[in-house]
């Protein structure tokens, strides 16, 4: 009788380390695993400063899970970005050249014009680099830029407003084709707020562009980003981009892919895209490499 408590008693030890390594393990690991993952982006933005003697800031927007419940993080442009841009030019002197690295969708068109402008504003030259897109607010912040550095295969947005799910470009045609006696009160308030939205935005594009082109150049880029020729979504490749007389490099580092690759996109069970990671010159031998 005296042996089956000390048996229990192991037995509920046993049953408490278990529930001490499953609390490490899906508590701490991830917490660790992320600190790393900080840890090597810090370490990657600094070799990138050293080399371009530059202040490097990264907004980049990728649907990335963070902690044990594998939430996601936010994916698109916001206030929370703007100010901490916002706070990184402040400690940035006059004479040190910024390289922002962009890879967005798009978000809030107040963040986007409030970083721009900063941008815009900094004194010393801004270099703003699109490994795979900047899309919408994406496209605003790198207008600002004395120089935007594309992948090849990268692409830049229009930036038309978008007035709730419309574009407001359409809310205008659909007003100035049908008698006003048929449109209902809020569609023509819509309208109204759409003829202004372009008119801001179309002014604002003018007044980052005027610094590198001339006013006449300005306001037509201006016009022909904003005017709603294409749909919002429509990808602006680096040839088209540096055709309508932006400023466009396509002579990318190849530090900037490795910042990328330290922005892994959520972990799922079967990866929709697979290869061999490593350069491949020519054609690949039976062991992937010539």
């Amino acid at each position: 009788m005296s042996g089956t408590p000390f048996f229990i008693m192991r037995g509920g030890v046993f049953k408490l380390d278990l529930f001490w390594i499953f609390i490490l393990f899906f508590f701490v690991f991830p917490m660790f695993k992320q600190w790393n993952l900080e840890r090597m982006r810090v370490a990657m933005i600094r070799k990138l400063e050293k080399k371009r003697g530059s202040r490097v800031i990264t907004l980049i927007h990728r649907q990335e899970s963070v902690g044990f419940l594998g939430v996601f993080a936010r994916n698109y442009i916001n206030i929370e970005d703007s100010e901490e841009i916002l706070r990184a030019i402040r400690m940035t002197s006059s004479d040190t050249p910024i390289d922002l690295i962009v890879h967005t969708p798009g978000g809030l068109l107040l963040a986007a014009s409030q970083i721009a402008a900063a941008l815009n504003k900094h004194e010393a030259k801004v270099t703003v680099f699109v490994p795979h897109y900047a899309m919408s607010g994406g496209t605003l912040i790198a207008l600002a830029a004395d120089e935007i550095v594309m992948d090849r295969h990268a692409v830049l947005g229009p930036v038309d407003p978008q007035i709730g799910q419309y574009p407001a470009v359409s809310i205008l045609k659909t007003v100035e084709e049908k008698p006003v006696a048929e449109i209902d009160d809020e569609t023509l308030i819509m309208a109204d707020i759409s003829r202004k939205a372009i008119e801001q935005t179309c002014k604002f594009v003018v007044s980052l562009l005027v610094d590198n082109v001339p006013r006449e150049e300005a306001e037509r880029l201006a016009g022909i980003l904003t005017e709603g020729r294409w749909t919002h979504d429509y990808p602006i490749s680096s040839e088209e981009a540096a055709e309508l007389g932006l400023f466009i490099s396509t002579d990318i580092p190849e530090e900037i892919c490795q910042v990328m690759r330290l922005y892994p996109q959520s972990g799922q069970r079967r990866p929709s895209v697979q290869y061999v990671p490593m350069p491949y010159h020519g054609t690949p031998n039976n062991n992937g490499i010539k």
